[in-house]
Order: C-alpha cells, then sequence, then structure tokens
C-alpha cells in the first residue's frame, strides 16, 4: 500500500485524483486530505477515505472540520494552516503527494514534499513558475521525484526518452509542442472580448476545471504558465517550446525530434489519464476514462496563437526570458487580475493590461532565496491591486 496525501483533495484535480484511487484499493491508502474552505467537501471524502489527517487551510474552518469530525466518531487528526499543510506532505508514512493547491499558495508545502523525498505529482505549476530554481534544487537534494500532472507535461513526458535530464540536446529532442485549446474565445474579435462574463469565461468547451484555471485558459495564461513550467520540469529555454493550437484537445501535447520524428500522446480530455498516469508510473493502471474513438473526433486541428489576441502568452515568454523573480511577478498579478474579473472589478480584456503594469512597474531580480521570493509576490499582488483600483 502507497501512503498518499492529496493537497488540494476538494478542487477538480483532488477530486479526480480520489476517482482513481477508489478504483485501487489494493495500490493506495489516502494518509492525509487537505483543502482550503470547503468544510463539507473535505468531511464527506473524509467518510469515504478516513484518513489519518485532514488540513484546512483557514483556521475557522479547521475549526468547524474539527467539530464536524469529533461528532461523526471519525479517529481523523484536523490541522490548520500552511504549518499543517507541510506537516501532512512530509510525513513519513507518505510516499506519494499530490500537489493539486491552486495557485502560489501551494508553494510551500510542496516545498516540503520535495525536501523529504516524495514522489510529488506536481499539478500546482506555481511552484515551478514561482521558485523554479529553488523547487528544482530541493527536488534534487531530497531525493525527490517530480511526475508532471498537467495533461500537456504529463504528455511532453510520456514522449521524451528517458534520459532527457542530460539536456534535450544530448537526446535528439529538438522542440517540445504544447498544445492549447485556445479556450472559449478563440474565435471571437478583439472588440468581442471586452464584454465576456465570468461566466463566459469559465465554460470551458473541452475542460471541467476550476473557475481560476478557466479563466487562465481564457486569456491563454495558463499556457504561458505551462510554457515556465515546461522549462524547468526538462530543463530547456523558451525558444525550444512552441504552443499550438489545437481545439479537439485530443493530443495533449508532441515532442519533435532532429531526425524529424513527431511523438505524440493521445487521449479523451479527462484529467484523470495523467493522474492515473503519475500515480502508476512506470507501469500502467485503469483510470476510468474511456477508450479515445478516432472516427467519432473525425479530424485534428492545428493553429498558430496570435500574441494580440492572447497578450497573457507573451507576457509569460517574456517573463521567463528575463528570468529572476520576473515569473513570480507575473503570476501573483495575474492571481489578482483574475480575480477581480470574477469579481466583476475589471474588464477581461483589462487582465492582461494589469499584469503588464506590474512587470513594468517592478523589475525582476535574481534570487534564490525563498524570502525574497515570498516579498516579491506579496510587493506584485499590493501593485496589483493598486493599479486595479486606480482604474475602478
Amino acid at each position: 500500500m502507497i501512503g498518499l496525501t492529496v493537497l488540494g483533495s476538494t478542487g477538480s484535480i483532488g477530486i479526480s485524483t480520489l476517482d482513481v484511487v477508489a478504483r485501487h484499493p489494493d495500490k493506495y491508502q489516502v494518509i492525509a486530505l487537505t483543502a482550503n474552505s470547503d468544510v463539507e467537501g473535505l468531511l464527506k471524502q473524509c467518510r469515504e477515505f478516513l484518513p489519518r489527517y485532514a488540513v484546512m487551510a483557514d483556521p475557522d474552518s479547521a475549526q468547524l472540520l474539527a467539530q464536524r469530525v469529533r461528532a461523526a466518531r471519525l479517529e481523523i487528526e484536523v490541522l490548520s494552516g500552511v504549518d499543517g499543510l507541510a506537516y501532512v506532505a512530509a510525513l513519513d508514512e507518505v510516499a506519494y503527494v499530490m500537489a493539486a493547491i491552486v495557485g502560489a499558495a501551494g508553494l510551500l508545502p510542496t516545498l516540503a514534499a520535495a525536501r523529504t523525498g516524495k514522489r510529488i505529482l506536481l499539478a500546482n505549476k506555481e511552484a515551478l513558475v514561482v521558485a523554479g530554481e529553488l523547487f528544482m534544487q530541493e527536488v534534487a537534494i531530497g531525493g525527490a521525484e517530480i511526475l508532471p500532472i498537467d495533461s500537456e507535461h504529463n504528455a511532453v513526458f510520456q514522449c521524451m526518452p528517458a534520459n532527457f535530464s542530460q539536456g534535450l540536446e544530448r537526446v535528439g529532442v529538438s522542440q517540445i509542442l504544447l498544445t492549447a485549446s485556445g479556450g472559449p474565445f478563440r474565435k471571437l474579435t478583439l472588440d468581442q472580448l471586452e464584454g465576456v462574463t465570468p461566466a463566459q469565461a469559465c465554460a470551458h468547451p473541452n475542460w471541467d476545471m476550476g473557475r481560476k484555471i478557466s479563466v487562465d485558459s481564457a486569456t491563454m495564461m495558463n499556457k504561458g504558465l505551462e510554457v515556465i513550467e515546461a522549462c524547468w520540469l526538462f530543463n530547456t529555454a523558451s525558444d525550444r517550446i512552441k504552443v499550438v493550437l489545437h481545439p479537439q484537445s485530443v493530443i495533449h501535447s508532441m515532442v519533435a525530434y532532429d531526425d524529424g520524428s513527431v511523438l505524440a500522446q493521445l487521449g479523451n480530455p479527462d484529467m484523470r489519464t495523467p493522474i492515473a498516469h503519475a500515480l502508476a508510473w512506470p507501469e500502467r493502471i485503469v483510470s476510468g476514462v474511456g477508450p479515445l474513438d478516432l472516427f467519432e473526433v473525425g479530424r485534428l486541428d492545428f493553429e498558430e496563437p496570435d500574441f494580440n489576441r492572447f497578450a497573457c502568452l507573451r507576457l509569460a515568454y517574456e517573463a521567463i526570458e528575463a528570468g529572476g523573480t520576473s515569473p513570480a511577478i507575473l503570476n501573483a498579478a495575474n492571481e489578482v487580475a483574475v480575480a477581480s474579473f470574477l469579481d466583476e472589478r475589471i474588464a477581461f480584456t483589462e487582465i492582461p493590461i494589469v499584469i503588464e503594469s506590474v512587470l513594468t512597474a517592478l523589475p525582476g531580480i535574481h534570487t534564490g532565496d525563498l524570502d525574497t521570493l515570498l516579498e516579491v509576490d506579496t510587493e506584485a499582488r499590493r501593485c496589483a491591486e493598486q493599479m486595479i483600483r486606480i482604474k475602478v
């Protein structure tokens, strides 16, 4: 039995992870489940999976959960805050950690998993976007193992030679091709984008995702963050990574080789596929995802992204090329801007404007210090809020 902690178990990735785990009760034991403030959701999961620990990031929610756990006579220890999250990520009896907390909030517990040598099922791309150099150093020192969960990075991982860590040039890889659906607004004009609503932005045509990630997909910031993540995961520069619009979301990504070969990973758009792959690697297990019917798909389309329409993608490339803390600033400004759009404080088209303004106001610096990275994150959020207040 493999001990598993799920960070962010009530989110879409966490729910999909538990769905796969439930199909293999002889292989995995859930040691800890965590959530931000969804008491009812976490309590329901606790009843089903009976973990030893349950953690709420929000202290008030943790108190309420503890009361509910006692009333249900469940022998589960309830913890709270970042310290609680880091504790269950580093437990000795835990071998695998699903890192699925959305945003920079997942950085510290994911670092705790890296320092203690876990297999990290990495769905929290911000750990690499905000602190890529530091995170990869901790992975190496702690002897941890990263298995990417993002469908695109997982696809690339499946198409890569086993020795890719030596450097892509040395193993004959010429380019990584990250596919993107283009989101729900791929065909809208720039003028039409100004009036889109949060509900429209969250209605992804192919994937079932949370609100923040859905908006990131609509702006293509999600793909920009994935470019940054891929640079760290596959030890390469951004000029070897090309984004390809593929509206069917059937090819999840591709790897091009020097001999002209292109390897692609295909499948139905369901996150249980990469989750099952990472849980079982190097073996394969049933995920609950149905087989791909190519006759039903019928066709596969590809387009080049327009950086004028998808300004967030351009900003992400510029941030990784600038290096230092620029990706952390980009991520923090984006989180604030997206939250403001979802609260209907700014328009959809103002998201990249806010981000670019913050990147201009706060030039990146080179640092491998966690405290400095967290300070930069805080300052970028403050700056973004100030920009938004001025606009409002």
